[in-house]
């Protein structure tokens, strides 16, 4: 029998943490006054969630979901500890600080010491640094895992199961389950979207809105739900483009939860910018379900989770849509057009790359290129249980999504034009999926960077990569 492994020291910073914080609360609460014993309350909440992610590292190590409680914890008590430098003091508040950042950092290193090697991708080194970085990390999954807790008792699992069976069935009559690039009808070009001058970031943006046009075929399961998603029947992109003669442009793909103009031109502007930057036109498409096109109240709600067909939809228009901008881009006179994209976008890129013609290269970034074992390895253990139990089918899911998967379909951008990147210490999207594309994609110029999925955006080896990339294909003068 399999026995886990247990006792490890790397629980002892989490532990130190909660108890540090205990210890606090216990001093605010001894006094008569009710303010005090109220203001104790965040004191005892937080230091019993880093008590407690320590204590499970320590004796039942392995769930992802305590080191990512533990991170989350650690996280918020160095946000919520300057308050109390106003209750107990300088040094107090101080100590608070110090003890959240260690339980944090103690969180990423356990999950570091946790994770396994993965044949065909470089084997982390445990370092300090590397330990904040994956902490970071663990803290926006621990935030996901937070906010996503519970069951879907409202009959969505049982929907999802009949829906995926019938899609299959659909899938397997026409083929696309064999050729699945056959499933990717061709959009029509795109010619007069509507357009609005706007000044975001400091930054003259041209605001493109247009009628997507896409929809599911007729007899496709969860058609009429998705048509009734109002917000995606439009699409959107954001442009930055020079005065002056033509130049080649980059099509730049928001991650997930991304979308908002502000956010996703301040991480893409060093395409734009003349000095320090490239000096590129850059268009960046909103993800459908993300930024202006969501359906709640968080950009990119519905995209990713057990429901997959809406899944399938999403993905199917994204890159619907980013064809249409493709053929506007072509319709500016533009010498060269290259692909970006980080995260989801990075999958999105790669499935663009896979059906769209008229690509110089292609950089999928830290991407996603397996659903399946995306949702496998970030769902709830005890939910995944519960909807396998009601007959919710990894597999039969996997072979329904290889439509839209970029490991089923021939990139066809030259290999030339291709180039990935991704981190050895990857919690959101773990090595083996960005090795897996690498390979599929010929074993073309890899970049990886000793970090996690966030600090790509401060790691040289990534951007002199993309730089050189973009160089080599004619997009950088």
């Amino acid at each position: 029998m399999f026995e886990q492994q247990k006792w490890s020291g790397w629980a002892a910073p989490s532990l130190v943490a909660g108890l540090f914080w205990l210890v606090q609360a216990a001093h605010v609460t001894g006094t008569e006054s009710i303010l005090p014993a109220l203001a104790s309350l965040p004191l005892w909440i937080i230091g019993s969630v880093l008590l407690g992610s320590g204590v499970s590292q320590l004796f039942w190590p392995g769930d992802l979901r305590i080191t990512q409680l533990g991170a989350l914890a650690g996280a918020a008590g160095a946000f919520v500890s300057l308050a109390y430098l106003f209750v107990i003091g300088l040094w107090g508040g101080l100590g608070l600080t110090l003890a959240s950042l260690l339980g944090a950092w103690g969180a990423g290193r356990m999950a570091l010491h946790l994770e396994p090697h993965y044949e065909g991708a470089p084997t982390p080194t445990p370092t300090i640094r590397l330990a904040a970085k994956v902490a970071v990390d663990e803290s926006i999954l621990g935030f996901e895992q937070f906010q996503s807790t519970g069951f879907a008792l409202d009959g969505t699992i049982e929907r999802v199961i009949d829906e995926v069976d019938r899609t299959h069935a659909l899938f397997a009559r026409e083929g696309f389950l064999e050729k699945p690039d056959a499933y990717h009808m061709r959009p029509p070009d795109l010619t007069d979207p509507e357009i609005k001058a706007e000044v975001i970031a400091g930054y003259p943006v041209e605001v493109l809105r247009f009628e997507s046009g896409y929809a599911p075929a007729e007899e496709e399961p969860g058609r009429a739900r998705w048509l009734g998603y109002d917000a995606c029947r439009d699409g959107w992109a954001y442009v930055l483009r020079h005065a002056g003669p033509s130049r080649p442009w980059l099509i730049a793909t928001n991650g997930y939860r991304m979308g908002h103009a502000r956010i996703d031109i301040g991480l893409f502007e060093r395409f734009f910018e003349e000095e320090g930057g490239l000096g590129l036109n850059v268009l960046i498409p909103v993800l459908p379900l993300h930024g202006p096109r969501r359906i709640g109240w968080h950009s990119g709600s519905g995209f990713l989770g057990v429901d997959a067909i809406d899944l399938l939809h999403a993905e199917t228009q994204a890159v619907w849509d980013m064809r249409r901008l493709l053929s506007w881009v072509q319709g500016q006179g533009a010498p060269a057009v290259g692909a970006f994209g980080l995260s989801l976008g990075g999958y999105s890129t790669a499935l663009f790359a896979s059906v769209a013609d008229g690509l110089s290269c292609a950089v999928p970034g830290i991407p996603v290129t397996d659903f399946r074992r995306v949702l496998e390895r970030h769902a709830a253990p005890h939910q995944m249980r519960y909807a396998e139990a009601l007959g919710y089918d990894f597999d039969r899911i996997g072979e329904v999504l290889r439509v839209i998967s970029p490991l089923a379909l021939a990139p066809r951008v030259p290999l030339e034009g291709r180039m990935i990147f991704g981190a050895t210490a990857d919690r959101l999207v773990p090595p083996d999926q960005v090795r897996d594309l690498w390979r599929h994609w010929e074993e073309c110029e890899m970049v990886w960077y000793e970090g996690a999925h966030v600090s790509f955006m401060n790691e040289r080896a990534v951007w002199a990569g993309v730089d050189r990339a973009l160089r080599e294909n004619g997009l950088v003068r």
